[in-house]
């Protein structure tokens, strides 16, 4: 193995939206702390959920009593910064690590160009997004792209990702947009354009995590070692 880094590899996770972000803070907390190495995880939200980010005080009243399928939607916030996310019909990915060099934009493109390669390994091309100058008035994040969004040729938006600094560590998490609902979307944000997400039907998560697995060992030149969290690791997490 020589001396690379090996990174900490979480299972893939269901659970409602308010233990993921309960556990993506942990993670950050953990490795400022020097106790836990840098981190990479996917996961769901069950039951689907909106996600606010950090800042964002205004949102649609409507939003605390949506259902999809006979389940409430949660409202959840996150700990980074952005606009609202649906969180149905998508896998999320969580980076926690340290020792980045550059800007902001420069430390999100050195994350995301795992993702780009994952992406491309199973046949999809992905870019980033420009930001237009709708962007600060749009309560929806996959509404506009940004630099630090990922877009497919067509310009839909892939990607979405947002990002928090604490001390030299790096929480960053993302939305990949897999089987969206274009029904609950305009639920959500009303007459606002839905950009359809055009993958293969027959592209499974399993798929996506393992490109995105090998693809981060490569980018990150590291070495990758997948451990669930403990028993006592949940009950810092849920406590």
């Amino acid at each position: 193995m020589g001396n690379k880094q090996v990174w900490r590899l979480i299972p893939f996770l269901a659970a409602s939206g308010s233990v993921q972000m309960a556990i993506d803070r942990w993670l950050l907390q953990q490795h400022l702390s020097g106790k836990n190495p840098s981190t990479l995880r996917f996961y769901t939200w069950s039951p689907p959920a909106i996600s606010l980010g950090y800042h964002q005080h205004q949102y649609p009243e409507h939003w605390q009593n949506l259902t999809w399928k006979g389940q409430t939607l949660d409202l959840v916030r996150r700990p980074t910064g952005g606009r609202a996310v649906l969180h149905q019909g998508d896998l999320t990915y969580t980076v926690v690590t340290s020792g980045l060099v550059g800007n902001r934009l420069q430390n999100y493109q050195q994350i995301c160009e795992f993702l780009i390669t994952g992406w491309r390994a199973i046949g999809i091309q992905l870019d980033y997004g420009t930001a237009g100058r709708g962007y600060i008035h749009n309560p929806n994040c996959f509404g506009t792209a940004t630099g630090a969004d990922l877009v497919l040729p067509d310009g839909a938006k892939l990607i979405g990702s947002a990002q928090l600094r604490r001390g030299g560590a790096i929480l960053q998490h993302g939305s990949m947009r897999l089987q969206p609902d274009a029904e609950l979307f305009a639920q959500v944000f009303g007459g606002e354009s839905f950009q359809p997400v055009q993958l293969s039907p027959t592209l499974s998560i399993d798929t996506i995590m393992t490109a995105l697995t090998h693809a981060a060992r490569d980018c990150f030149d590291i070495e990758i070692a997948a451990q669930p969290l403990c028993l006592s690791e949940w009950d810092e997490i849920l406590s």
